[in-house]
């Protein structure tokens, strides 16, 4: 409908609007696809968080260290150890070592972890003030935001973080958000999948 507006019309059913959708994605029209949003809201460590907020073209509100006590002490532990990649420089993967060093990995990062958490809480005990005893908190700490999106946002958060270059945990989240938007959002996710994963023919110009 919002594509259809410049030309004074409605839908004209879904044989032909679907052309259209496809059509306008083909060519790089997309503002109409910026009057569906979405919110969500979201779990995920901090070091996650931090790359998310990087998509500008959205509105973020996350919880606050300043005001509420991280009492939990929840934190992202790896299943297994990864070193860089040879091909990929910012990339990363499984190492190639025994199960029994994946979990001495495991051990460690948990301990450490473990250790700030305990840190943090000794300090808001001594009356250390929130906003400062936060800063020794570690970044697979779990953070929550809500998140405001629209759909031209959302595919191109989805094409950046669905990536195979994209960090392994984001791109964990962003294929289940993924899997929500082309729930949600069919049509468009029929031409998305088209466009950009190759997955049809070329869109056809709508009539």
């Amino acid at each position: 409908k919002s594509a259809r507006v410049s030309f004074g019309s409605g839908s004209k059913g879904e044989e032909k609007d679907r052309k259209l959708i496809r059509y306008l994605m083909a060519h790089g029209h997309e503002t109409p696809f910026e009057h569906t949003v979405f919110q969500f809201h979201v779990k995920c460590p901090i070091f996650v968080a931090r790359q998310w907020f990087r998509h500008r073209w959205s509105s973020f509100n996350e919880i606050s260290g300043r005001y509420t006590v991280f009492d939990e002490g929840e934190f992202y532990v790896p299943e297994k150890k990864r070193v860089k990649e040879k091909v990929n420089k910012q990339g990363s993967e499984v190492a190639a070592i025994s199960d029994e060093e994946h979990a001495a990995f495991r051990a460690r990062v948990e301990a450490e972890s473990q250790r700030s958490v305990d840190a943090y809480k000794e300090l808001l005990e001594q009356g250390t003030a929130k906003e400062v005893a936060r800063i020794i908190l570690p970044q697979n700490m779990y953070t929550e935001f809500y998140w405001t999106v629209n759909a031209r946002a959302l595919m191109n958060f989805l094409k950046l973080r669905c990536d195979v270059h994209a960090q392994y945990e984001i791109r964990v989240y962003a294929e289940a958000i993924r899997d929500m938007f082309f729930e949600k959002m069919p049509w468009t996710a029929a031409a998305y999948r088209e466009i950009y994963l190759g997955e049809k023919e070329e869109a056809a110009t709508p009539s």
